[in-house]
């Protein structure tokens, strides 16, 4: 089967959060599996610094808009690991600082921006190779699955090509002014409720949800959730409408690069035959952070996130002056809201003995902290799909989380015992303190403690499973739409 993945991220090229893992690893697990991916993302200039001049695969494509035509390159990031990279070369419209935005906002012509990404790699593939179905992702290449139904309508070798759509974060839609599609060429006809119009504006995630042939997302409960009001984000209502084309594939995590016996950027390897390595990791993840004189009974508990109110650092805030009261230290890692980064920074120049935070993106200190910390803490308010409570898993690193999307779907909190980590229910920042007291009553025993990492570190999280469940809807749509 032929896939062409279409996406505005990918790692190593370029990355923000969960998106760029998924469009990375994904495609190599259908590679194992005999099948042909192929990966269409933008060159941007932080890509043009990792991979400065690869070849030219199509010289020019012409992108017409209402008075002018753009030009785009199709250059060739090469093959690895069975997965062919191409990159959408658009200068004055790639060729920038960041992805989406400038610290005072998003880029005003985003609209234009990821519409001609989507119309390129369509162009593109009809030169290179038509796919037997395109896997968008985002608001961002969800336009690809708009105009595939009507730019491209009868062009006789689309027709009958499927197109599914990856929802990744719903709270993100692309919505833009009206005349965006004027801009982008699309039939009035489709600026209405039931189509692309919503609270008077093109819905670039609307448009992918009403108009690809089925569309995933990245957990069971997550799927569920964005269908109410409380997490639909105002499109609860048009993926209601595609319940029967919708469904949750959780994400899969790539071992190759998160796995305690292999990780290079850790002190010490250790399996869950031979736990020795992980203190050796928590005495390096404390002195990272200039923590000492901290006893094997006091818990390390660690956290890699975006700082924001979505992550629930509300919650943590909330708690703090409670939670410094007992035996544990937190190690914070991250940035993000400003407000949430300033008050961080001032719980730990309070709590300097208690509480230690870096306000930046460090891979090799993630890893630190997911080898090192007893505990890793996640009370989101809402986690699509979640990455970290997994790698903490492996590592050993048993998860804290609140209840919700991927969450749910991965921490099991057993009464009895027999589960892989704790959780808690609502909004609620008291409900957070006391998963961290029946947290930390159980660290206490050390025998217990031992079986609930083991327990966590033999499940297997990998892509195998959720690979073929992709190949059984990409299945789908294409016998439903042949």
């Amino acid at each position: 089967m032929n896939i062409v993945f279409a996406a505005s991220e990918c790692a190593p090229w370029a990355k923000t959060g969960g998106l760029a893992d998924v469009v990375s690893a994904l495609p190599k697990t259908l590679a194992k599996m005999g099948h042909r991916p192929t990966v269409y993302l933008p060159y941007y200039r932080q890509v043009a610094k990792i991979v400065p001049k690869p070849p030219v695969t199509i010289p020019s494509i012409t992108i017409p808009f209402p008075d002018y035509s753009r030009f785009a390159r199709i250059l060739d990031g090469g093959e690895a690991n069975g997965v062919q990279t191409y990159f959408v070369d658009c200068p004055e419209l790639f060729d920038r600082e960041s992805f989406y935005a400038t610290p005072s906002g998003d880029y005003p012509d985003n609209a234009e921006r990821f519409g001609l990404l989507s119309r390129a790699i369509i162009e593109a593939t009809k030169i290179i190779g038509v796919p037997d179905v395109y896997h968008v992702h985002d608001w961002q290449t969800s336009m690809l699955s708009v105009m595939l139904r009507s730019i491209y309508y009868f062009d006789p070798v689309l027709r009958r090509v499927p197109a599914v759509l990856t929802i990744h974060n719903a709270g993100y839609q692309g919505a833009f002014p009206p005349q965006t599609m004027e801009k982008l060429l699309l039939p009035w006809d489709m600026f209405r409720f039931d189509k692309l119009e919503q609270n008077d504006t093109v819905n670039f995630l609307k448009g992918g949800i009403v108009y690809s042939d089925a569309i995933t997302t990245v957990s069971s409960k997550y799927a569920e959730e964005i269908q109410t009001p409380e997490f639909g984000n105002g499109l609860d209502d048009a993926l209601r409408q595609r319940k029967a084309d919708l469904f949750g594939i959780l994400n899969g995590v790539d071992y190759n690069e998160w796995n305690p016996e292999t990780d290079p950027l850790i002190s010490a390897h250790y399996t869950p035959g031979n736990l020795k390595g992980k203190q050796e990791c928590r005495r390096d993840l404390l002195h990272a952070f200039g923590l000492q004189g901290i006893g094997e009974s006091t818990a390390v508990i660690g956290i890699v996130s975006r700082f924001a109110t979505q992550k629930g650092f509300d919650f943590i805030i909330d708690i703090m002056d409670r939670l410094v009261q007992e035996d544990m230290v937190l190690v914070m890692l991250g940035s993000g809201e400003e407000y949430y980064e300033r008050l961080l920074v001032e719980v730990a120049n309070r709590y300097p003995a208690k509480v230690r935070v870096q306000v930046k993106f460090d891979n090799v200190l993630a890893h630190k902290i997911e080898a090192g910390a007893d505990m890793f803490l996640m009370p989101s308010r809402y986690e699509p799909g979640g990455l970290n409570q997994i790698y903490s898993l492996k590592y050993g690193t048993v998860p804290i989380v609140r209840a919700t999307g991927g969450l749910d779907d991965t921490i099991d909190e057993e009464p009895n015992g027999g589960g892989n980590g704790f959780k808690f229910e609502g909004y609620d920042s008291n409900a957070l303190l006391d998963a961290v007291h029946r947290a930390l009553a159980t660290f206490r025993n050390k025998e217990e403690w031992t079986a609930m990492m083991k327990r966590g570190m033999a499940q297997d999280f990998s892509w195998n499973k959720p690979a073929a469940e992709y190949v059984r809807v990409y299945e789908r749509v294409i016998q439903n739409r042949s």
